[in-house]
């Protein structure tokens, strides 16, 4: 049985200030979001931007966190969505999705390859992974943060890994099609450079062959001159 471990605590305030006006709020150090789900209607509320900025930094895209808005009792949200400037990559707006911990949520999580591929680190093959995340369905205390996988079978160049084989933690249930590619790796295109020189090679003798040809015909054709 799994311990339970206590979740990270953000505090909310509400807001009356919308639209355009929540610039005030970010000169201000607070951050703008927005806290929906489960029919509730949805609420407008401020956190601090730096408290929210360390916690973005040490959880996982599907952690849940306790929220409490104006020091009422503490209710569990994911991170729905965060809207980013474009320029200084800080955090504009933020959404935050209503969980109850009886209902199963489906999210997307992050696959992390792990080792070392023998074909990529022997061979100059290049790591190629053609989906990163793997989306699954689990209770919310169940959901992992990311899945992790080794690449040490990738010895070749024919050789995949695909979703069927990941190990997905109990109580989590797989969405995404198992015969998906998660890792593959391609070979260096620098193997055609052996080809290409050969066949320049070939080029050279031909040419020179070509060369003595032209130089007759050059006789040739002086001569015809001269002729003339």
């Amino acid at each position: 049985m799994s311990t339970a471990i206590a979740r990270p605590t953000l505090a909310a305030e509400h807001r009356e200030i919308t639209g355009k006006k929540v610039s005030l709020l970010r000169h201000a150090g607070r951050l703008p979001a927005v806290v929906f789900g489960h029919g509730e209607d949805s609420a407008n509320v401020s956190v601090d931007t730096h408290d929210f900025e360390l916690l973005r930094r040490r959880i996982g895209s599907n952690a849940l966190v306790d929220l409490s808005i104006d020091g009422k009792k503490a209710r569990p949200v994911l991170v729905s969505s965060i809207q980013i400037h474009p320029v200084n990559r800080r955090p504009l707006h933020v959404d935050l999705f209503l969980v109850r911990m009886t209902e199963e949520l489906t999210v997307d999580v992050s696959l992390v390859a792990t080792g070392d591929s023998p074909a990529v680190t022997m061979n100059g093959g290049t790591l190629l992974h053609p989906i990163e995340t793997v989306r699954v369905k689990a209770l919310p205390d169940n959901l992992p943060q990311s899945i992790e996988y080794s690449i040490e079978s990738l010895v070749d160049f024919d050789g995949s890994l695909r979703v069927s084989d990941l190990v997905i933690p109990d109580g989590v249930t797989l969405l995404t099609d198992a015969d998906e590619v998660i890792a593959k790796v391609q070979a260096p295109r620098v193997e055609e450079a052996p080809i290409v020189a050969a066949a320049a090679e070939g080029e050279g003798a031909e040419g020179e062959a070509a060369e003595g040809e032209g130089a007759g015909g050059a006789e040739s054709d002086s001569g015809s001159d001269s002729e003339g």
